[in-house]
């Protein structure tokens, strides 16, 4: 069997109506262009992204072809519509990956740590901590350097957990202050 490159194609279209197949080329040659340079728009210019983006809104044109009745409303509104909210969910699939790069640059590499430097900083944040009031302290010790939950430093520290997400804000807001007056900045 000679497959042509386009057989795969051919065997779909045939597999939809010839008035299916007129209509949805008619609708390709109307909207196509203006449809690819909203999508163009929509991708920030990635050529590919956007070519997919045509094909997956004229695919969902022609499985819900009682969309495109001239009575619902604009053909081509629907379609930049259509469009728009692929590319938004298109957007968010990629935003919920955690660690997926986007780009074709290599990271930096990482900076060397330098132990003086870090023997000061543990240093300087060990005595802006004892300048603190003891029950600032104590929330800070337990919220952040045993990483324990609000729940958690509540039944340890015998208190309610609301006066825990108290202490714990004015204890910041105390730790910047004698961070500050350390001579400590951002």
């Amino acid at each position: 069997m000679n497959a042509s490159p386009d057989s795969s194609y051919e065997s779909e279209e045939s597999a939809i109506s010839d008035h299916d197949a007129q209509l949805l080329r008619a609708l390709h040659d109307e909207h196509a262009d203006a449809l690819f340079a909203h999508a163009l728009r929509l991708v920030n210019g990635d050529r590919t992204r956007a070519e997919d983006l045509v094909q997956e809104t004229l695919l969902r044109a022609w499985r819900h072809p009682e969309s495109l009745d001239p009575a619902r409303g604009s053909v081509r509104a629907w379609l930049f519509t259509t469009a728009r909210n692929l590319a938004i969910d298109a957007w968010r699939r990629r935003s919920s990956r955690v660690g997926e790069i986007y780009t074709d640059d290599l990271p930096e590499p990482s900076e060397t740590v330098d132990e003086t430097e870090r023997a000061v900083e543990a240093w300087t944040v060990a005595e802006a901590l004892n300048r603190l009031s003891p029950t600032h302290r104590e929330v800070l010790v337990e919220c952040f350097y045993q990483g324990r939950s609000v729940a958690e430093a509540a039944a340890r520290l015998g208190v309610p957990p609301g006066t825990v997400k108290s202490r714990t804000h004015y204890a910041l807001r105390s730790l910047r202050l004698v961070l500050a007056e350390m001579g400590v900045t951002r």
